[in-house]
């Protein structure tokens, strides 16, 4: 079995975050990156948590291509797979991800509710502030979208409107970790809300940044550490989704050009000139 501490590392994140109430049945998703590789190790798609087992762990490319081997259990990996990909290309600070539907900061994803910088101790974590990533379908390349364009920000935590969660850290134990100071912060906002709304007092914003300046001191070093391996790949702002109708159209056309042979193919003379390599675009996200 290939890539094994870090499927062991997915595991022990899922029995923790199992245990601590924050992932229930076979809802959200869990990756790790694979060091010095351009993969990461991903949860199975609609498979109980309770059941998971080191080689029921998915290993899947930056483009989001499931690499399948010998461990014997051939499941296929998580819907949100595009997601996890565009976040480690765009962050090469970000060695784990966990994408949960825990109960309060989902309430702030139906409210669509950003969270303000409340503590130093959040900002330090968390970053600015807990953004709302824009709704999209689930699985879809439309959400991956629209969660790279966020975790950009360099803040560590994130809230899909009308969905669920999105938190990533340096390491497993640190993604857990933004993940269940989310719940914490989401839970005394919420009530803070219900007590005063409008009343809500955030931390001055010299204090903010102070604390922001150094997450970002940790993410830059860490991103450094990883680049030195393995040059990132990022997401080009510009770049279309990819789209299953744009692909079929495409080698539709590449069979429409490939030269047919006839008798008068075989007749001496000149040859006609070559139709050249044509180059395949890779999607930079799948669902």
């Amino acid at each position: 079995m290939q890539h094994r501490l870090s499927r062991q590392h997915v595991v022990d994140m899922c029995r923790t975050m199992l245990a601590r109430g924050y992932l229930k049945a076979t809802e959200g998703n869990v990756s790790v990156r694979v060091p010095g590789h351009r993969l990461y190790a991903v949860t199975p798609s609609n498979y109980d948590y309770d059941r998971m087992r080191v080689e029921d762990i998915c290993i899947v490319d930056f483009d989001g291509k499931h690499l399948p081997d010998d461990s014997g259990a051939d499941l296929k990996p998580s819907i949100e797979c595009g997601m996890h990909a565009n976040i480690y290309r765009e962050r090469p600070d970000v060695n784990a991800i966990v994408h949960t539907h825990q109960p309060y900061a989902s309430a702030l994803a139906f409210l669509r509710k950003p969270i303000p910088a409340l503590t130093d101790e959040q900002v330090r974590f968390l970053g600015r502030e807990v953004a709302i990533i824009d709704y999209a379908p689930s699985g879809t390349s439309f959400l991956a979208r629209n969660v790279q364009k966020k975790v950009a920000s360099g803040d560590n935590a994130f809230i899909i409107a009308n969905h669920g969660v999105v938190a990533v850290g340096t390491d497993p134990d640190r993604a857990v970790f933004n993940m269940a100071l989310l719940e914490k912060v989401s839970i005394a906002y919420l009530l803070a809300l219900t007590s005063e709304a409008g009343k809500v007092y955030t931390i001055p914003t010299a204090i903010r940044e102070i604390a922001f300046g150094k997450l970002r001191a940790d993410e830059k070093r860490i991103a450094a550490q990883i680049t030195e391996a393995v040059e990132p790949l990022r997401v080009p702002a510009d770049e279309e989704p990819p789209s299953a109708d744009a692909a079929a159209a495409q080698v539709t056309a590449a069979d429409a050009d490939r030269p047919h042979h006839t008798d008068a193919d075989q007749q001496p003379g000149p040859r006609p000139p070559g139709s050249g390599t044509r180059s395949a675009s890779t999607p930079t996200s799948t669902t």
